[in-house]
């Protein structure tokens, strides 16, 4: 009996090592990050319907200076509802990609947004990249949504698997 040699499966991507993703994420970057985040919004969600002013997405930069956008699909049941956040990161791990900043924008009206900080969530998914990952929060009186940057690290301070020896949270 012969066989015939079969390639070797390729491997599962992992996010790539970076000693600070955080440190990737420069002022040019991020804003940049926040601007793709916007787009988003205003061009899949123009305002035209009623129920197309009120809505949100979601950006991340990457290691290689990628930025992947996603937003939340409409359901039925809110018991299913997804973060912004969701299809951004599911995209970042199927690419093997280390995530160095988060953002995630809501549109309360035409040209007003404001910055959302990762739900507890997004932010155990973000914990796989490290605490120097950048996350935007609400920098009080901005306006247009001009978010704050901070290191998830100082988003999450007690975070919980930092008592396991493996879990590399410094």
């Amino acid at each position: 009996m012969t066989s015939t040699p079969q390639p070797a499966p390729e491997p599962t991507p992992q996010p790539q090592s970076s000693a600070a993703p955080g440190g990737f994420a420069t002022p040019d970057r991020l804003a940049a990050t926040v601007s793709a985040c916007r787009a988003l919004i205003e061009n899949r969600f123009p305002g035209e319907a009623a129920d197309d002013v009120e809505r949100g997405a979601a950006a991340m930069l990457l290691d290689d200076g990628t930025i992947l956008t996603g937003t939340a699909p409409d359901v039925v049941n809110p018991g299913v509802e997804i973060c912004h956040e969701t299809e951004p990161f599911a995209a970042a791990f199927r690419l093997g990609r280390a995530i160095a900043a988060s953002v995630c924008l809501a549109r309360e009206a035409p040209g007003r947004f404001v910055v959302l900080s990762p739900c507890g969530v997004c932010r155990e998914r973000l914990a796989v990249h490290g605490p120097d990952v950048r996350v935007a929060v609400p920098q009080p009186g901005a306006e247009r949504g001009d978010p704050a940057w901070v290191a998830l690290g100082e988003a999450l301070p007690y975070y919980w698997a930092a008592a396991f020896d493996d879990v590399p949270w410094d």
